[in-house]
């Protein structure tokens, strides 16, 4: 059976500023759904090797994948994390960015702290000989990470929850609890999947069946944080980066149930994506 893509895919395409033609976004699909249907099936063992080797097949294989041609976005995008965690740090803390990718998060970060970490599952994308004093690369096999309990002041991940499997997910948490401090901060963005999916079956499904292994939403993440061992956990309204405000749970997750009871293709639009745009701040 062929694959087809979603009748309004290319509304879909203007909103998320995609190019490409529809034989490239079925090239990514077909590819990406191969991939993430590998994840799915691996065993925890398997899963701690198959991390670094379908990402590899991924951007290796694709030249026109939307991370590679976003880069003059790299720039912004590291202004508006600062903006919202500097607030959270004070000069002799510890913060480790969790799926550090390229590091530039914490190079931007080590003027404002005592040491800034990196934990990724390659280093191939970090400069090191740009990189700042105080800084350190770590790497994981996805869950494990390699530091001492109680060592870290502030934890942060963008995009990274939603591209681990089920069980890593959870597993990483535990761990993130672990090494942090009493009274340690974790802010973790994800995107919700009620304006979902957010990955490449956007095009095409209704649900994510690409890399992100699973989409969440308040109630979802909330649970999992707080099974993890953290003590309390909050959601902010975060806008370019400016922390808003910070909504009560009971009020988030009752406009959540609301709009679940909507259609999928009513749940996209530009104030239903900055309500649910989830940023937890987990506190240990």
């Amino acid at each position: 059976m062929s694959t087809k893509l979603r009748p309004d895919y290319a509304a879909i395409q203007r909103r998320r500023k995609d190019t490409r033609s529809p034989e490239r976004l079925i090239a990514h699909y077909e590819l990406e759904r191969r991939l993430a249907d590998r994840l799915r099936a691996a065993g925890r063992d398997e899963r701690s090797r198959l991390y670094t080797e379908v990402y590899s097949e991924l951007f290796n294989s694709l030249p026109d994948h939307p991370q590679k041609t976003a880069m003059s976005s790299r720039t912004d995008w590291i202004v508006k994390q600062v903006r919202l965690l500097k607030p959270l740090v004070r000069r002799g803390d510890v913060y480790l960015e969790v799926g550090c990718g390229d590091a530039l998060l914490p190079f931007a970060l080590a003027g404002f702290v005592r040491e800034v970490l990196g934990l990724d599952v390659t280093d191939a994308l970090v400069d090191f000989v740009a990189a700042p004093a105080g800084f350190r690369f770590l790497k994981t096999d996805g869950v494990e990470i390699p530091l001492a309990e109680n060592s870290v002041d502030l934890a942060h991940s963008d995009q990274l929850m939603e591209h681990l499997h089920v069980e890593d997910a959870e597993a990483q948490l535990r761990e993130i609890h672990r090494v942090l401090r009493p009274g340690g901060h974790y802010v973790c963005k994800t995107p919700s999947r009620l304006t979902g999916p957010h990955d490449i079956s956007v095009f095409f499904d209704e649900v994510a069946t690409g890399m992100h292994m699973r989409e969440y939403d308040y109630g979802s993440v909330r649970s999992l944080m707080l099974q993890a061992g953290f003590r309390s956990v909050e959601f902010a309204l975060v806008v370019s980066g400016y922390r808003l405000v910070t909504p009560p749970y009971p009020i988030l997750r009752g406009v959540e149930r609301a709009l679940q009871q909507f259609p999928a293709r009513l749940r996209c639009n530009v104030l239903a994506r900055c309500l649910m745009g989830i940023t937890a701040i987990a506190i240990k």
